[in-house]
């Protein structure tokens, strides 16, 4: 005869928190309830007032437009161009942050990561005090080798880097320290140089972790004004971005303006899909 208790679904069962444990429903309060949903429509309800003006006839026309047009193209080859840069350094370095223990490495993870709570317009202000013609770096820059990156294509390329690289190295560091390092120790061991050791055994396994890195560097990017417009300036066709035509265009047509809007809206959806398995698996 079967105890009570352990019967499929019975006490025992519910406390273990088997598979057939129920759920404990319990009321909202009120007091918790309210604010959740003004949070809610605070967030949800200017994007929704953005699709119901959308001037959904006139929209291929305005994506078409030569200056809507141009500042796509811009956006998205700068952006691109970004990820890159940051794909380059940032990777080693979170490389460095996750694997070597060196003196200072809390002051360099939070250098590193300072961009992401700077102010962009001051980030935008210290990229022309290091890279700008008189800038402790670009004044040699260009004595040197002529390079001039402020209110170029290249600024806009720099800015956005500076701003987005920090999203690409938070995410490969925290895939790095999530990774087992006896891979590595072990392809060392027999005979494996570090260097190959991390091409051949330690990409692979972080790859997720860059790439999700990756496509939030590149969203991040694509949605940059302040540093952009402080660095880089607001010259059609050079320098001037989705966000700073979305500025623009505010002043002049607003149609236009809602358009871009659109795209950069439609952009960041497409991002939170990608991510979604990523997310709902690491909770």
């Amino acid at each position: 005869m079967t105890a009570p208790t352990d019967r499929p679904g019975g006490t025992a069962d519910r406390l273990r928190g088997g598979p057939r444990a129920r759920r404990v429903r319990t009321g909202v309060p009120l007091a918790l309830l309210l604010p959740a949903l003004l949070g809610v429509a605070f967030l949800t309800v200017p994007l929704i007032a953005l699709l119901v003006r959308t001037p959904w006839e006139s929209l291929p026309e305005q994506l078409t437009s030569a200056a809507v047009w141009q500042a796509l193209k811009l956006s998205l080859l700068c952006a691109t161009a970004a990820t890159a840069v940051s794909l380059v350094i940032g990777v080693p370095l979170a490389w460095l942050l996750a694997r070597v223990d060196f003196p200072g490495r809390g002051v360099v993870r939070a250098l590193v990561t300072l961009p992401l709570v700077l102010p962009p317009v001051v980030g935008g202000v210290a990229l022309l005090m290091a890279l700008g013609r008189n800038g402790i770096v670009g004044q040699w820059l260009d004595a040197w080798f002529g390079i001039t990156l402020p209110f170029t294509t290249a600024g806009v390329v720099v800015a956005e880097a500076f701003v987005a690289m920090p999203f690409l190295v938070i995410s490969v560091e925290g895939t790095l320290r999530a990774a087992d390092p006896r891979y590595e120790e072990a392809a060392t061991t027999l005979g494996a140089s570090r260097f190959t050791a991390f091409r051949r055994v330690t990409l692979p396994l972080i790859a997720p972790g860059i790439a999700a890195g990756a496509v939030l560097a590149w969203a991040r990017a694509l949605g940059e004004f302040g540093a952009t417009i402080t660095f880089a300036g607001n010259f059609p066709g050079r320098t001037q971005t989705m966000p700073l035509a979305v500025y623009l265009a505010l002043q002049s047509d607003p149609e236009a303006a809602i358009a871009l809007s659109l795209v950069l809206l439609a952009v960041s959806i497409a991002v939170l899909a990608g991510l979604r398995d990523r997310w709902m698996s690491a909770g």
